[in-house]
C-alpha cells in the first residue's frame, strides 16, 4: 500500500499527524503535511485511511499495491513532498 500527499490541495490542518503521527509530519517552513521515509508501508491501513478522511482538503490518497505510485522518485510513497 502507498500514501501520496497532494501539496498543492495540502491546507496544513494537521489531522494526518494526529491519525498517524509515525507516517505523517509537517514542514517547520509551511506547515504542509509531510510523509516520514519509509514509514507508510509500515502503518495499519486503518490509520492511513483515518489519515485520509479527516483531512479537510482531500489531499492525502492511500493506494493499493506494492510499488511505487506516479511520480514518486524515491520510493517513499510521497509525491510532491
Amino acid at each position: 500500500m502507498q500514501v501520496s500527499i497532494d501539496q498543492d490541495r495540502c491546507c496544513g490542518s494537521g489531522q494526518c499527524v494526529m491519525a498517524a503521527p509515525d507516517v505523517f509530519d509537517q514542514s517547520e517552513d509551511d506547515g504542509l503535511a509531510l510523509l516520514r521515509p519509509g514509514r507508510a508501508r509500515q502503518a495499519a491501513r486503518a490509520d492511513l485511511e483515518l489519515a485520509a478522511a479527516l483531512c479537510p482538503a482531500g489531499a492525502i490518497t492511500v493506494h493499493e499495491g506494492h510499488g511505487t505510485v506516479p511520480g514518486d522518485a524515491d520510493g517513499t510513497g510521497a509525491v510532491g513532498a
